[in-house]
């Protein structure tokens, strides 16, 4: 009788976790639900009721999404414009953050404690307190409105997010240095023990890092904002944005539509790779 009463009281409790959780993860993604489901409603609908649903669905914000918004510009010239600067950003960030954590969390060299107490104290530092400097330097340099996104790009190449430095380092220390010493006999030298060795083995926290790198270079819209002023190479963060300056008012349903669409890419690549984000953020938030 107990063995039953205890299952009872186990099947009991995983329903109310499971109700729980549903209930948890449908007003997370609610909001989500509604967005899709107001992009084809008239403004009148969008704000007289909260449901996603409408009886008379419309296109008219789809295609206006398509229209153009500064004569040169449409919302696939400005996604395409996006991931011209993105994709570069992730991958060099990988590069830069894996060497720079390698470099800390496997050598000892002199000052290397105060040089990573430095770094960390970086992650406190809020990005608007940089904006001025950085700008008056970029534009010495002659990188303003680049063809290229020269100051939205070239930082990335030395390490400049800090949090993913830090993340790969919480990782490489859960990683037995035996392999780097097995790989020393084996006649690797340090740049071929990190590829062959230690990369294969920091795939997940690597997921992490070019996710939010991805992510969060996506989203941004400071940075485009400050460094680039022609319009036929602004970003999807700068359309959305102009798609809400149209001289014809907030027509809602385009600006819902222009957003969604926006942000496709985005969430197709997270759900992609979700395994591995998954496992890199479980795995380096217990190193220690």
């Amino acid at each position: 009788m107990q063995i039953k009463s205890y299952k009872k009281a186990q099947q009991v409790a995983s329903f109310l976790k499971y109700v729980i959780l549903i209930a948890v993860g449908f007003v997370m993604v609610y909001p989500l639900i509604w967005m899709i489901g107001a992009t084809f409603k008239t403004n009148n609908e969008i704000f007289s009721s909260i449901s996603p649903f409408t009886t008379k669905p419309t296109f008219d914000g789809y295609k206006a999404a398509m229209n153009d918004y500064g004569g040169k510009i449409n919302l696939l010239s400005a996604m395409l414009n996006t991931y011209k600067y993105v994709l570069p950003k992730v991958f060099f960030t990988l590069i830069s953050a894996t060497l720079t954590a390698y470099g800390f969390g496997r050598f000892n060299f002199k000052g290397r404690n105060i040089l990573f107490a430095v770094l960390m104290a970086t992650l406190f530092l809020p990005q608007v307190v940089m904006n001025v400097p950085q700008f008056i330097l970029y534009n010495k340099f002659g990188w303003v409105d680049s063809p290229v996104y020269l100051p939205l790009i070239l930082p990335s190449l030395f390490a400049f997010d800090t949090y993913f430095v830090f993340m790969l380092v919480q990782f490489l220390r859960g990683i037995p240095r035996e392999l780097d010493e097995a790989a020393t006999i084996d006649g690797c030298n340090a740049l071929q023990t990190l590829v062959l060795v230690i990369c294969p083995m920091l795939k997940p926290a690597l997921v992490s890092c070019a996710l939010f790198q991805f992510m969060w270079s996506s989203n941004d819209f400071m940075g485009p904002l400050l460094y680039v002023t022609t319009p036929e190479r602004y970003p999807a963060t700068i359309f959305v944005k102009l798609s809400m300056d149209a001289d014809t008012g907030f027509e809602w349903n385009r600006v819902l539509a222009v957003s969604l669409i926006s942000i496709i890419p985005s969430l197709v690549v997270f759900f992609c790779a979700q395994k591995n984000f998954v496992d890199g953020i479980s795995a380096g938030s217990v190193k220690g």
